[in-house]
């Protein structure tokens, strides 16, 4: 039995499974701090201590005596700064931080060819930038760091009391060579990091360590555990999707968003804010567009409103379509296809008669959209594939699936327990990383339990076109 541990930014989620069936799943809650605008920080033991709160829950149905292997998921860039003693020396600052955006064009500038080595252009979502960030506005934590970290691997540090990353998570920071799988010297200089403040690297299915008895003790896990690198949630994600071949993609609709394709090169594409990093199985890389928001707009209106996720797409499909206004779904920037930091949400063209309905449906159309734009920036790579798979919690509605089919003429597919896709990536990661499933068994691909084919809708396309207009009008201003 393998456990997968993802650490997301709403929520921590783990699965127990033999690598193909789920047997119990927990999740535990997790909330994000922000004291300053465009500042996105947790606090790292909060992620333990909702790991520690899902394994009891997972403990309750189906024993950890049971467990022979755990891999690890987890949001990808954080930055997580530790000391030579291995104590925090300040919050995590998250994927959706934007504080760094001056330093990003510090670091292109210092260093024109980032985007080819690192395989996209700097944004403040990214670890690198963050760092210098740090050195110029807290220079005392600064001096003091020993160790960074991702948010996955501060799990791991607690689990097996290793400092190790897999190159997927690490292709995320800006300081990997995409190209040669390791740490890059040139980027770490010139965006104030010692290059032996970074983990070991490893490939996902690698083990790199075992459960501690501390651990053990404060989790009910065996000590002695094998742990895998595991991988970032977008590369989890792929291989619970068997998208680790080249040819293959899928979108995720989490609290941020992503549309993947695997590949067996590396192809940067900077110039569209296309990510180009390498996989978390060896010899493999893949091209990304990553939006910050995601489905987190849905998950926004429903707390302004007072109602579920599921009520606002509830009241979004039963909308009058010809009177909803426009929404610009951009909380915290857009990385993908933008690179712009400083965009806001906002809605557009509301009237007296404006009820809940039309602004729900206004919300949701727009995570439909930015996939939209995502599949034009990939412009030819992405004409040739067959279906794009869909998980995360989003995933879980059928209406938004079927708008995304709708204005990005792709067809989706989605497998049964989509939203636990990243978790059941890690597990699988582990169950090979022990030997009970081959490497070549990672590019498996599930049944399909749900079609979603593109269609025809009446004004959709009209409303994509007033969308991206509001953008282009809007973009200006700070």
């Amino acid at each position: 039995m393998y456990l997968g541990i993802d650490i997301g930014t709403s929520a921590v989620k783990v699965i127990c499974t033999d690598g193909t069936e789920i047997f119990a799943s927990a999740t535990a809650d997790l909330t994000v701090q922000s004291r300053h605008s465009g500042w996105s920080e947790q606090d790292p033991q909060a992620w333990w201590a909702a790991t520690c709160a899902a394994l009891a829950e997972i403990d309750e149905t189906r024993s950890l005596s049971d467990v022979t292997a755990i891999g690890l998921s987890g949001q990808m860039h954080g930055a997580v700064l530790l000391d030579a003693q291995r104590d925090l020396l300040r919050p995590a600052i998250l994927w959706n931080d934007s504080r760094s955006t001056k330093d990003c064009a510090r670091l292109q500038e210092a260093l024109p060819e980032i985007g080819t080595i690192s395989g996209v252009l700097p944004l403040p979502g990214f670890t690198a930038p963050k760092l210098m960030w740090v050195a110029r506005q807290e220079p005392e934590v600064h001096g003091r760091i020993a160790t960074v970290l991702l948010p996955k691997d501060y799990i791991g540090l607690c689990l097996h009391g290793e400092i190790a990353t897999d190159r997927s998570d690490a292709a995320g920071t800006l300081w990997l060579d995409q190209a040669t799988r390791d740490w890059s010297s040139m980027v770490a200089a010139a965006s104030a990091t010692d290059i032996s403040w970074l983990p070991r690297l490893a490939d996902g299915h690698e083990v790199v360590g075992q459960v501690t008895a501390a651990a053990a003790a404060k989790t009910g896990l065996t000590a002695g555990i094998p742990v895998v690198a595991g991988g970032g949630d977008a590369a989890t994600g792929a291989v619970s999707l068997g998208a680790t071949e080249s040819g293959r993609g899928f979108i995720s609709l989490g609290t941020s968003g992503q549309l993947f394709v695997a590949g067996d090169a590396y192809h940067p594409n900077p110039a569209k804010f296309v990510h180009a990093f390498a996989h978390t199985v060896p010899d493999r890389w893949y091209q990304m567009a990553a939006m910050l928001n995601g489905a987190r707009p849905i998950a926004w209106l429903a707390g302004q409103l007072g109602i579920s996720a599921g009520e606002v797409v509830d009241l979004a499909e039963a909308a009058d379509a010809t009177r909803v206004p426009t929404f610009l779904p951009y909380l915290t920037g857009e990385r993908s296809p933008h690179g712009d930091p400083h965009i806001r949400a906002g809605f557009f063209g509301l009237e007296d008669s404006t009820d809940r309905a039309a602004l729900c449906r206004a919300v949701v159309e727009a995570v439909a959209f930015t996939f939209a734009d995502a599949v034009d920036s990939f412009g030819d790579t992405i004409t040739g594939l067959p279906y794009l798979a869909a998980i995360g919690g989003g995933s879980k509605s059928p209406f938004l699936l079927q708008l995304i089919a709708n204005v990005t003429g792709q067809r989706i597919g989605r497998t049964a327990g989509s939203d636990a896709g990243p978790a059941m990536g890690a597990a699988r990661l582990a169950a090979c990383g022990v030997g009970a499933m081959p490497l070549a068994d990672l590019g498996q691909q599930p049944v399909i339990a749900d079609w979603f084919d593109p269609a025809k809708t009446a004004g959709l396309n009209d409303r994509l076109s007033r969308y991206r207009a509001l953008y282009t009008a809007l973009k200006t201003l700070d």
